[in-house]
Order: C-alpha cells, then structure tokens, then sequence
C-alpha cells in the first residue's frame, strides 16, 4: 500500500534539493528526510482510500476491497502520517513548514481526484516540485533558481511518466508524445551547465537518456508491450534525474545517488513502484 519501493527517488530528491539551495545545515536533513517519507507514505495511504470504490470494481486484489484493511483504518493511518510529517518539518523551520502544508495540501487534491480528471499528471508533477522547493528551503541560500528550475525539469519528466502510467492496467497502444517530457532535464542540463560543468552534464545526460530509452522499450515493442515494466523503470530513473540535476558536485557525491537507484530497483524486486 505505501509503495515503498519509491522512497529512495524521494530521498534522492530532498538531496538534490537541498544541494540547489545551498546545501549546509546538515542537522536539519534527518527530519527533511523523515518528514517527506511520512508525507509520501501518506499520500500513497489514502491515495488507496479515496479509489476504495474504484479498486472494488476494478482491482480487487488491492488491501482495502481484499479485506486486508478496514477503510477506516487505512483513512486514520493516512492523515496521521501527513500529520507526522508536517510536524518534522515545522521543527525545521517556519518557511519549510509552511511549504509543506502546500505539499500536503497537493497530496490530498492528487488523491481526490486523479481518477477523474485528465490533467492530474501535472498535479503529481508538482508534488515533486514542492518537494524540491521544500528541501532547498533548508539550505544555505534557500529557494534558489537553479532549486526552482531543475524543479521543473523533475516535473516534466513525472509529467511524461505519469501520462505513461495511465495505460499500465492494459496493453493498448500509448501516446507517445507525453515521452518528449521525459527529455526535459537533459535539454535543460545542456543548456544551463557551462565550461568546467559541461563534461559532466553531458556524461550523466547520456546516462538519464540510455535509461529512458531503456525504460520506454517495454512499451515501444508491440508483441509484449508492458507500460507497466516501463512506469516502475522510469521511477526508479528519477534517481538519474537528480543526480543530473547536481551535476557539478564531486563524482564521490554521485555514489549516494548511484546507491538509492540501485535500492529502488532492488525494492522493487519485492513491492511494485506502481
């Protein structure tokens, strides 16, 4: 139910992020951590919630309409970890706290409405945005540019993998023109990294770029298309995305972002991404 196996990109993403902002202030990375874990297993919590009806018609495997877990439960449990989480990071800081209410009030409006509505990729986007913001908040210089641009850049790649993730359930044909998303940070590493950065841009562009080709063959094969296969690999690439994003810290630092990647694969072994 909580999707465990994504928590390494979460992770990897508060680190990018407080990197973007400066970095420094590593006292407060323990409870950025813990407070997004909390807040993203939250949301995965009542995201099964609120698709209580939809999952007893459609995926009755799913813990609620199996009997596993009473609804009530999963609803307390839910609200109770996005509670925990806002209250890790309010003991950071005002400002941190403050955008994590904007995080969590995303979460809700995600989990609300992400069966009904078209466009609720670009709501997952933004959870993935805030919670970039909300770890550069914590660094040395805050909210920078370069926090709120490779932000974007994090969005649009969710944006071209979450429009993928509609079409998991089936082995129908996909639209292919939401993959395009999926090249956004590499055009913006390339484009905003200059002179002594440039070599490793374009190194760990190669690499973002070999895995989304990667990714994208289970669903571009049409004998075993698999969006599925595609979704969880992409997911786990968020790592890539990330570590792309702070391109120009010491190759010793992009071992950190080389080990949650290969965390996420391994947890997905065992819990599906999706």
């Amino acid at each position: 139910m909580g999707r465990t196996s994504n928590l390494p990109t979460v992770w990897s993403n508060c680190l990018a992020g407080w990197v973007l902002g400066g970095g420094g202030n590593a006292r407060s990375l323990f409870p950025l951590l813990l407070g997004a874990t909390l807040l993203y297993l939250g949301g995965m919590f009542l995201n099964d919630a609120f698709d209580e009806r939809f999952d007893a018609q459609h995926r009755r495997e799913r813990p609620i309409p199996s009997g596993a877990v009473s609804a009530q439960s999963v609803w307390q449990i839910g609200f109770g970890l996005l509670a925990a989480g806002l209250a890790c990071l309010f003991l950071i800081g005002t400002i941190t706290g403050v955008l994590g209410l904007l995080l969590a009030g995303c979460i809700l409006i995600y989990d609300a409405v992400h069966k009904v509505i078209t466009l609720s990729p670009i709501l997952m986007a933004g959870c993935r945005f805030l919670l970039y913001v909300i770890a550069a908040s914590i660094g040395a210089e805050g909210v920078t540019g370069w926090a709120v641009w490779c932000g974007l850049a994090l969005a649009a790649y969710v944006v071209g993998l979450s429009f993928l993730a509609r079409k998991e359930s089936t082995r129908a044909a996909v639209n292919y023109w939401p993959c395009l998303a999926l090249a956004v940070p590499i055009f913006l590493a390339l484009l905003m990294n200059a002179g002594v950065y440039r070599q490793n841009a374009w190194l760990l562009s190669a690499v973002l770029g070999l895995w989304i080709v990667r990714s994208l063959r289970f669903v571009i094969r049409e004998a075993d298309r698999n969006a599925g296969r595609a979704v969880s690999s992409l997911l786990a690439g968020i790592v890539l995305v990330d570590l792309l994003a702070v391109a120009d810290l010491p190759h010793g630092f992009a071992l950190i972002f080389i080990a949650l990647l290969l965390l996420a694969l391994q947890l997905q072994r065992f819990v599906p991404a999706t």
